[in-house]
């Protein structure tokens, strides 16, 4: 049973996030370990198996990234841990400028405002790339989703750098 059917839900890039939250929940109910508290050795071990397996398929769809590898995965593009080296100059170039810009902003004239502003347009980069990201997979074209995804990986990696710089910047 894929992660998609334990949830009850389409196998699709778009989810209902608050349907995602209550299937889960749900589940987590009806096969929590300790329901099984009395239950044969056999049924407590399979209890603890069926909690984990929701767990893990919880995880995954969830976060968009690791529900798109996900769904290249299951059809038959596995990216998950790979070590390919994207080949897009034009984006990797567009990167090494956004991080040199990070690197600027605790020596702006306001860094608290050119972080916001330079945070504000991350987070459209983002949602830009996860929504081709979905038409991507929408449309089946599995290599042109990997690369997204592969774009996509860089683009949290800088949102994590902001979120670092923030720490730093206001302790």
């Amino acid at each position: 049973m894929n992660h998609f059917e334990l949830f009850g839900l389409s196998n699709q890039f778009e989810l209902e996030g608050g349907l995602l939250s209550e299937q889960y929940r749900e589940l987590q109910r009806r096969f929590h370990p300790d329901k099984f508290a009395t239950a044969s050795e056999r049924d407590r071990l399979l209890a603890i198996q069926k909690s984990a397996q929701i767990n893990d398929a919880y995880q995954t769809l969830k976060n968009p990234i690791s529900r798109a590898e996900y769904i290249l995965s299951e059809s038959g593009l596995d990216i998950r841990g790979e070590q390919k080296t994207l080949q897009d100059m034009t984006f990797l170039m567009q990167q090494m400028e956004l991080r040199e810009t990070l690197e600027e902003i605790p020596s702006s004239s306001d860094p608290e405002l050119a972080l916001a502003s330079f945070e504000s347009d991350i987070l459209v980069m983002f949602k830009d790339r996860l929504k081709q990201l979905s038409s991507e997979l929408n449309q089946k074209q599995l290599e042109a989703a990997a690369d997204s995804v592969r774009k996509l990986r860089f683009v949290v990696k800088l949102q994590h750098e902001i979120e670092q710089l923030e720490e730093t910047l206001f302790e």
